[in-house]
């Protein structure tokens, strides 16, 4: 009889409006694609959450996709205005990167302080780049940015940027044309005076090795499950080892860290033959290397 008797929850055009936007958002701060709208899981959990909005006002991917240019160009608009109220310098930070994708894109970030002494950090533009990444290009492309917030060039005190022979020259030729300073970054730096560190003979064949016993561990899955077994037997935490990252000198750090952490159960796991087949000890860190 309930069906009969209780009639489901209904929902309000206003209401749907609400869900609508609430969803737009959700997207929007976790990065979720657009197609995430029409998947057959995202619609079932929307359906028991309020089956009138389900079945009356969810709207399909190309709707979120309107929803999306018309936030995008509202937040556009608001940032433009926050600029507008600025009276203080501007400065900026600038960076060429590769996705994962080998997509190469340039990302330019801006700061500046509020009237009760707050840093605000706004990011100005991802942009992709389809042509060479030259110093002059860099250069019109970073002016391009400015222009498309209405930021004045003498409104920029400084630029912040990594020591890329590209990225000085652009800084060079802006420093000439508006007076910017340029910053070389204090992380980027570090980068390269430990990397310069770390090619030093007997630190380069030490981590060599550390990398190959990462590896292993990472590929094989028998190690792998017979190195958390010795953390067990041994009462050592649980932690897996750390590949470490040629552009990130503190992930070298890590993993020298965890393997020195994990380092009796991974010497009984290298011990066990069904591991390490007999004569095959090459991932053994030698006396001098730990």
């Amino acid at each position: 009889m309930d069906d009969f008797v209780i009639k489901p929850a209904s929902c309000t055009p206003q209401q749907a409006n609400v869900l609508t936007e609430s969803i737009l958002k959700m997207l929007v701060t976790d990065m979720r694609p657009l197609s995430m709208v029409d998947d057959e899981g995202f619609k079932e959990m929307i359906k028991q959450f309020n089956l009138d909005y389900h079945d009356n006002y969810l709207p399909g991917r190309s709707h979120f996709t309107t929803l999306m240019e018309k936030k995008y160009h509202a937040t556009f608009d608001k940032v433009k205005e926050t600029f507008r109220g600025v009276n203080s310098f501007l400065t900026l930070t600038a960076d060429v990167w590769t996705s994962r994708a080998t997509e190469a894109y340039l990302g330019v970030s801006c700061h500046f302080l509020t009237e009760d002494w707050k840093m605000k950090t706004l990011n100005l533009s991802t942009m992709p780049l389809e042509e060479r990444h030259t110093g002059a290009n860099i250069m019109t492309w970073m002016e391009e940015v400015l222009a498309k917030f209405d930021i004045l060039p003498t409104k920029i005190k400084a630029v912040v940027h990594d020591s890329g022979s590209n990225m000085v020259a652009a800084m060079r030729l802006l420093e000439e044309k508006h007076g910017w300073a340029s910053i070389r970054c204090a992380g980027h730096t570090l980068q390269l005076i430990v990397n310069t560190a770390l090619k030093e003979t007997t630190i380069s064949r030490a981590l060599g090795v550390a990398r190959h016993l990462v590896e292993h561990f990472k590929r094989s899955e028998l190690a792998s499950t017979k190195l958390k077994m010795k953390q067990e037997q041994m009462n050592v935490k649980q932690h897996a080892l750390i590949q470490d990252v040629s552009t990130r000198w503190n992930s070298t750090f890590h993993m020298i860290e965890r393997l020195l952490e994990q380092r009796w159960p991974l010497t009984a796991t290298l011990s066990d033959p069904d591991v390490t087949p007999r004569g095959k000890h090459y991932f053994d860190l030698k006396p001098e290397q730990n």
